[in-house]
């Protein structure tokens, strides 16, 4: 999802303009900016877009479409994407066996989709029942995934609750993942406990691109450096399907030994500006 890029210019000039405070308060300013682990942050980011998208991906593909990940279209930060078919990935769905499995598969070459991320492998989905039927329970797996050369392993569990009490549809989430990160072989583990709340558009069944998701809940991992952490969201996350990033929402973030940071997605925007919050620290961040 999103690589925090902290400008340290700006933290050395906090620094000094503190430096005739008393050496406490220094100190404990320091010890901020160094706990800022943009590892575990960037990491977490990744692996919440990968299995994020990968939910979006299986959801569409069940409708034979998969209009927000068709290649060859320019997309602009500002605009959201085409309405177009994916010529992609070849959809295949065995509606005769039981469970059912529905196979998405991006060829055994990197394939440049509409969201500017390059795929191939396949990503399989064996379920009962209808995405929006109650009680429907979908079980995603992959079979030699990637995702910018990432590859992607482990199992997402998604389960129709039904109804809640503002009569949304909702969906508990469960993943038990692992990425292996392309330049370095390292890997992240990424569990994952969430809610999603299918906040708009699930009245216009061949249109994503109005869809708008809710999510709620808490995930836990290993970083790519080998440090454990957990994370919690304090304030749901809003993800439009015809935008690229989370538009709102807060996360807060906590390494195992480190302090928390609060990672801020905005008030509702479709933009590439969050912030991070350490300590009562706030830097700016440009999402790619």
């Amino acid at each position: 999802m999103k690589v925090l890029r902290v400008f340290v210019t700006s933290v050395f000039g906090i620094l000094l303009s503190l430096s005739s405070c008393e050496k406490k308060s220094v100190t404990d300013t320091v010890d901020s900016v160094t706990d800022s682990d943009v590892t575990t942050a960037s990491d977490n980011g990744l692996a919440e877009s990968v299995f994020g998208d990968v939910e979006n991906i299986a959801d569409q593909a069940s409708e034979g479409q998969l209009i927000s990940f068709i290649p060859e279209v320019n997309f602009n930060d500002s605009k959201p994407i085409s309405h177009q078919k994916s010529s992609c990935a070849i959809i295949t769905h065995d509606t005769t066996s039981s469970p059912r499995l529905l196979t998405i598969d991006f060829g055994t070459s990197n394939c440049l989709c509409n969201d500017g991320k390059n795929r191939r492998g396949e990503i399989l989905v064996s379920y009962e029942g209808r995405y929006r039927d109650t009680g429907s329970v979908h079980t995603i797996s992959f079979n030699n995934y990637y995702v910018n050369d990432n590859q992607v392993m482990g199992s997402k569990i998604v389960t129709n609750n039904g109804l809640n009490s503002s009569n949304k549809i909702n969906f508990s989430i469960e993943v038990d993942g692992k990425l292996i990160k392309a330049n370095s072989s390292d890997t992240i583990v990424w569990i994952s406990s969430r809610t999603r709340t299918w906040e708009e558009g699930d009245s216009t069944l061949i249109n994503w691109l109005d869809d708008v998701y809710s999510i709620t809940g808490t995930c836990s991992g290993v970083n790519s450096a080998g440090v454990s952490y957990s994370a919690n969201i304090t304030s749901p996350l809003i993800r439009a399907l015809n935008c690229r990033w989370f538009e709102s929402g807060t996360l807060e973030i906590t390494p195992q030994g480190k302090l928390t940071r609060i990672l801020d997605y905005g008030l509702g925007e479709c933009d590439a500006n969050a912030t991070v919050t350490i300590s009562g620290l706030s830097f700016p961040i440009v999402l790619p």
